[in-house]
């Protein structure tokens, strides 16, 4: 009994320990190299277990990395302790589905074809995660630990994001089977095993080597990022309204004497509609005619997360696109597609009784329809509102439809001094790489910055102490339109179905197989 109970903490403590390597690798602990072995503790656990002990111990081990990843979520007005446990329950199954899975085709077929099938598992898992109707959140997926090394994420050009975690996986599955022959559980097939992962590394590294290696080549040009540093509370307080634009008029005249193509604010930096406010918007005519360019902001009629219910009226969070002539009346639209669940609306409120679990009303928005291509004399670019950024399909299509780079405007000021917004920042660096464009980050509060098509930050607002995030400024970079052509933005997530097509092979072939066949 004693033994059994020591066996047991030693498996819960594997399974602890997992998470929290994993949760080192994320910003902003930044220890990426982590992940590469973060998973070993947590295979090494449930390696010979049943498939219902696997999912347990699984999805403790999942449900501990998104409560230590979503840390910073227990500030967001009306979020509370029960929210972030069912949040991390629901998260975490997905390392319970994988554990499960794991340890089925473990037990039916045995432990090899079980590592074998690891990364496949995995990637389908995440691709779920990343894709189911309103809880879709592809945040915190283990590619996203590497955005600091450009030659490892070079291959998300060919097949997105999901191959680095799924070769992320493969090395964790191969560095598992070191260690259980330690523990006296030797693996056939280890060495086999071990050099396709050696070689996917190594092919993965000259690919990335090759690619940083080719030069940017092409017409560049200036574009002026502002980050104006409203406090939250300010923001939404018409008694701090004019304050508000006479800090965005000021530093936007200080950008323009870099002569920029495009000054940028972030999302919902006016205090209020400029499509409903004759005044405002005449203000920002103003202001764009001084600066003698084009201006880009973000406008909305109502914050997110007020929790007051908007009775018969529907909100709109959008970019504009606002010529410098006052001559020019017609100005370009982007409306956001896709919304923040129970931030800027609710799901299903008609049919799902939230109140059960202590939700309350959201902003009343509605989604956007078109992928809005803004059109300036010398290039085309696409802008992505708020977490918009961290969707790769819907970051895509924007580009599919001609545009050649990319700005993300968005406030991150209600996160606080958290890991939230360096989180979103190491995001936005799969997007360029993906689609081969610069990205130009625009926020409230940081991180203001702007990432060239290999993934780099090249620039970054930073203040006089090196801090980058609630201060007040501007930052000036070149940036290359490119027409992209990668893989990725041509095809999208190919490799994803080739991982599901896997998993659905590797679970059905173990569902044929007699325990008696087995391999050990």
């Amino acid at each position: 009994m004693t033994f059994k109970f020591f066996k047991y903490l030693r498996d819960f403590f594997l399974s602890v320990l997992s998470s929290f390597l994993l949760v080192c690798s994320f910003p902003n602990f930044d220890l990426g190299v982590l992940a590469w072995a973060g998973l070993v503790p947590l295979l090494v656990a449930i390696n010979g277990k049943g498939p219902k002990y696997g999912f347990f111990l699984s999805l403790v081990c999942g449900a501990l990395f998104f409560l230590g990843i979503f840390r910073w979520i227990l500030v967001i007005p009306n979020y509370t302790l029960l929210h972030h446990c069912l949040l991390a329950i629901y998260l975490g199954s997905y390392f319970g589905f994988f554990g499960l899975a794991l340890n089925f085709i473990s037990k039916l077929w045995g432990a090899s074809p079980a590592l074998f099938s690891a990364p496949f598992l995995w990637v389908s898992l995440e691709y779920i995660r990343s894709n189911l109707s309103f809880l879709a959140l592809p945040w915190a997926l283990l590619a996203h630990s590497q955005y600091k090394y450009p030659m490892i994420i070079q291959i998300a050009s060919l097949t997105g994001t999901y191959g680095i975690s799924f070769l992320i996986v493969l090395a964790n599955a191969a560095l598992a089977t070191l260690f259980m022959e330690r523990l006296k559980s030797p693996l056939p097939y280890r060495k086999p095993f071990l050099v396709i992962t050696a070689s996917s590394i190594i092919l993965t590294l000259l690919y990335g080597y090759r690619s940083i290696s080719q030069p940017l080549v092409g017409k560049g040009m200036k574009l002026s990022v502002v980050q104006g540093n409203i406090e939250q509370a300010r923001k939404w307080d018409p008694t701090y309204a004019n304050e508000i634009m006479q800090i965005y008029s000021e530093l936007t005249l200080k950008a323009s004497r870099e002569q920029p193509a495009l000054i940028i604010w972030p999302e919902t930096a006016t205090p209020g509609s400029i499509s409903l406010n004759q005044g405002l918007y005449s203000e920002i005519r103003n202001t764009a005619g001084k600066a003698g360019t084009y201006l880009l902001l973000g406008s909305a009629q109502h914050q997110k997360f007020d929790g007051k219910e908007a009775i018969g009226i529907q909100y709109l969070n959008s970019a504009y696109l606002i010529h410098p002539d006052p001559g020019m009346v017609k100005n370009q639209r982007y409306d956001k597609i896709r919304l923040f669940p129970f931030g800027e609306y609710l799901p299903f409120k008609k049919t799902i009784p939230w109140a059960l679990i202590s939700v309350r009303e959201s902003g009343n928005y509605i989604p956007g329809k078109e992928f809005t291509v803004f059109e300036l004399p010398a290039f085309r670019f696409g802008v992505t509102i708020c977490w918009e950024n961290i969707f790769p399909d819907l970051f895509r299509q924007f580009v599919r439809g001609g545009s050649q780079l990319m700005v993300n405007i968005t406030n991150e000021a209600r996160f606080g001094k958290t890991a939230a917004p360096y989180q979103l920042a190491a995001i936005s660096v799969f997007r360029a790489v993906e689609n081969r464009v610069f990205v130009i980050r625009c926020a409230n509060t940081g991180v203001s910055c702007i990432i060239d098509p290999y993934g780099r930050i090249v620039d970054r607002l930073k203040g006089q102490q090196g801090q980058d995030i609630f201060i007040r400024g501007v930052i000036s970079g070149w940036v290359i339109p490119f027409e992209s052509k990668t893989i990725y933005t041509r095809w999208g997530d190919w490799f994803v179905w080739v991982a599901i097509f896997g998993s659905v092979l590797f679970l059905s072939v173990s569902s044929l197989r007699t325990r008696g066949e087995k391999v050990h």
